[in-house]
């Protein structure tokens, strides 16, 4: 496995992409399992005084920096992650392996008819051979462990989880060994949204530029402001804290 950097209290694994999807497949093929978890600017400001999701996430397996601000943290705090790995470009390019492949997929999480959009899609792009199953992410706690089960059941190879936060990185971590049959799980937020089209995911160059926060928040303005404006702010003062913090230990 990686090198892992510690940047505010969180574990990044320092992996491209590519590198990351090659983990992945060999995790498969040796028949193993492999917890994955991104991180962005909002999760790391809620790891900060929620213990249990933190514990969640350091406990993962590989975790990836999916906020672009993540990244030019990592190189302002002199701790340089070779790249973002968002987790809709990551769960895009799994879905395209398990086609090539031959990997079934569990499709976990958002509104009945936002995950049923996702799956037809995906069996009109690629095969319905690559579909194990799918399920809404509206449960009661009592019925998680049911819910791992039946999707430890379906063959699956993979399990992407599109629920918000902290619940998906909680329900992944404490059900894992429940989840043991399934080679590759994953929280992959609001990623069906974007896939159903109910969302439109940010122009590349927004991307890019490490603004697709503020294109989703033109979207529902109304949802996404605290989220964003107040996270992003409390983001921006735990790095200056610490740098300066650091700066003060160095010298």
């Amino acid at each position: 496995m990686s090198h892992k950097i510690k940047l505010l209290n969180v574990l990044i694994d320092n992996l491209s992409m590519q590198e990351t999807l090659r983990e992945i497949e060999n995790t498969i093929t040796k028949q193993q399992q492999l917890h994955h978890v991104v991180v962005n600017a909002g999760k790391i400001v809620a790891m900060q005084k929620d213990l249990e999701l933190r514990k969640s996430v350091n406990e993962s397996d590989l975790i990836n920096a999916d906020g672009q601000a993540v990244v030019w943290a990592s190189k302002f705090l002199r701790k340089p992650l070779k790249e973002r790995v968002a987790g809709i470009d990551l769960m895009t390019n799994l879905v395209g392996m398990a086609y090539e492949k031959g990997y079934k997929i569990f499709f976990f999480g958002a509104k009945e008819e936002v995950v049923m959009k996702v799956v037809e899609k995906y069996k009109e792009q690629y095969s319905p051979d690559i579909i194990a199953g799918y399920r809404n992410g509206y449960f009661k706690k009592e019925e998680e462990k049911d819910i791992a089960r039946q999707i430890s059941d379906s063959g699956a190879h993979m399990l992407f989880v599109a629920i918000s936060s902290p619940t998906k990185e909680n329900f992944l971590y404490q059900n894992r060994k429940l989840l043991s049959g399934v080679n590759f799980i994953m929280g992959v937020g609001g990623s069906f949204d974007v896939v159903a089209g109910k969302v439109k995911r940010a122009p590349i160059w927004m991307q890019k530029a490490g603004l697709e926060w503020f294109y989703r928040f033109l979207q529902e303005p109304g949802r996404m402001w605290k989220r964003y404006l107040i996270g992003n702010t409390k983001f921006i003062l735990l790095v200056l804290k610490e740098k300066f913090s650091s700066s003060q230990f160095s010298s």
